[in-house]
């Protein structure tokens, strides 16, 4: 296997795309990117609600070989971040690999040829030495399971789908959830609706969002003045990193926002029952920290009311709470999220052994480094279980992630092996070692949050700080794989049990011993 190996990416979102920068960067061309819509873009192209926006400022959510001295704001809006992947797509040479409505149903690896057959919703196969998933965690709508949706009889839509074509001026609007998408576009809507009922299961910690507009002098200063923009960026990441310390390690930091959420609503909502609903219960980190400047001044309106009775079902005319009322609206939106902890789903995927890797995952998904799975050879993830943030940017623990996955490229391209996969036991070790320091995190506190699955175990957040990941990304370290040899496929990895015993769960121990 060299440079010519064919390697697939599933995903033209930030992960999907960067990861074929890189490998195009790194002389590695036979690359195709399976794309289920018609554009790149991944959720900045689906989730094009009112007021859709970046929470992480500009200058840190974009890859750093590709720096963009065009923001028009410190947190960019939708349609920009969008654009900025379509220019980088084009800008590298990216576009002419991407197969666009090409939906990918299943993927198998075939022990005897050593590739991955991925099949498309069409019927065709595609065959692959490699196998890239970028598929993220955003990218399918959550709907409740809420009994009579289907009875509903006027307009309802997710946010993710969100339906322009319906107008909602002058309207009676049910909003379901209080996330982050819902804070962003309830504010962008309640001028205009007749009525909105925000339908609150659990109140949000939200805190003051430090946006504003860059002045022209400043964009021209940025494209101009060689490395102004790289330290904004660095400047920006060193005020932030610090705050993972508060999620993992030194919680009692959380005070410092806590303090900020009161301030913030103490000041923004003067009406004593309105401020307890918006109050939540739940100790702040434990859920996400939501930023806005608009949200509480928007719930303060005379067309808006709070509900925090359970909805218990929907009727043809509206929502029907558990106090009996019946809301009669014209439309539904559900800001309900996504189903974050269903990673790679729906696509069936098969390896070694007949294993599927859903079922291997029924506990919980799980991969050491959040990237190579046992049992699932030459598969690769981008942004993979346990590898999200709650205080900085992901685009940070991508390319770390696409640095590692390049080096397994690289030595798979050698050609002296079929393929590589992650030992058992060092992915049993890794995993063990980071749900304990989980355990000890504000987000094992009791509270339901999008990071747990149902069984409660927590597989989303990364429990450290980016530049301790990207240390551990930084040397794809052989000894936790077991490097199958060419001529020996369609058999089983060929393993000495014994030695297996004695060097894995060292090797374990030694590289996932935590900082203290």
């Amino acid at each position: 296997m060299a440079h010519t190996a064919s390697i697939a990416i599933i995903g033209t979102g930030f992960a999907g795309l960067g990861m074929a920068v890189r490998l195009k960067r790194a002389g590695f061309h036979n690359l195709t990117l399976f794309e289920k819509a018609d554009d790149v873009g991944g959720c900045w192209r689906d989730n094009t609600y009112p007021g859709a926006a970046c929470d992480v400022p500009s200058h840190l959510y974009s890859y750093s070989f590709a720096q963009n001295t065009e923001w028009s704001r410190r947190f960019a809006p939708q349609a920009e971040i969008h654009q900025y992947l379509r220019d980088t797509a084009s800008k590298f040479g990216v576009t002419p690999h991407i197969r666009f409505n090409a939906h990918v149903t299943t993927a198998e690896f075939d022990e005897e040829s050593a590739t991955w057959a991925i099949t498309l919703e069409d019927g065709s196969v595609h065959v692959a030495d490699i196998l890239i998933a970028a598929t993220g965690l955003l990218n399918r709508p959550l709907i409740p399971g809420i009994p009579g949706l289907d009875t509903f009889q006027g307009e309802q839509f997710h946010s993710a789908t969100w339906n322009h074509d319906y107008d909602l001026t002058g309207k009676s609007v049910a909003v379901v959830g209080t996330g982050a998408s819902a804070i962003q576009f309830v504010p962008a809507i309640a001028p205009h609706v007749a009525q909105l009922k925000l339908f609150q299961k659990d109140a949000a910690h939200v805190i003051p969002k430090p946006d504003h507009a860059y002045a022209p002098i400043a964009r021209t200063a940025f494209r101009r003045i060689p490395g102004l923009q790289r330290l904004s960026r660095w400047l920006t990441y060193w005020q932030l990193e610090p705050r993972g310390a508060a999620f993992t390690r030194f919680p009692q930091l959380l005070k410092l926002a806590d303090r900020q959420f009161r301030r913030n609503i103490s000041r923004q909502v003067t009406n004593d029952a309105l401020r307890t609903k918006l109050t939540p219960e739940d100790p702040i980190g434990c859920k996400r920290i939501l930023l806005s400047n608009e949200y509480y001044g928007a719930l303060n309106r005379a067309n808006v009311d709070v509900v925090t009775s359970a909805i218990t079902e929907v009727t043809p005319t509206g929502v029907k709470t558990s106090d009996g009322r019946l809301h009669e609206v014209d439309a539904i939106i559900y800001g309900t999220g996504f189903k974050a902890t269903e990673v790679l789903g729906p696509i069936h995927v098969t390896g070694r052994n007949g294993q599927v890797l859903h079922k291997a995952w029924r506990d919980g998904a799980e991969a050491h480094l959040g990237v190579s799975v046992a049992g699932f050879p030459n598969l690769f993830i981008l942004y993979g279980p346990n590898t999200g943030l709650g205080h900085s940017s992901v685009v940070l623990m991508l390319e770390a992630q696409m640095n590692y996955v390049l080096q397994a490229v690289r030595r798979l391209a050698k050609g002296d092996i079929a393929w590589l996969e992650v030992w058992s036991a060092v992915q049993a070790g890794s995993n063990a070692a980071l749900q304990q320091r989980i355990r000890t995190s504000v987000w094992a506190q009791e509270c339901d949050s999008w990071y747990k699955t149902t069984s409660g175990k927590n597989t989303i957040q990364w429990p450290g700080f980016t530049f301790e990941y990207a240390a551990r990304t930084r040397r794809l370290d052989e000894s936790d794989f077991h490097l199958e040899p060419v001529g020996t496929r369609g058999l089983p990895p060929r393993r000495n049990n014994e030695r297996e015993t004695q060097r894995i769960p060292n090797s374990a121990d030694r590289r996932n011993r935590w900082p203290r």
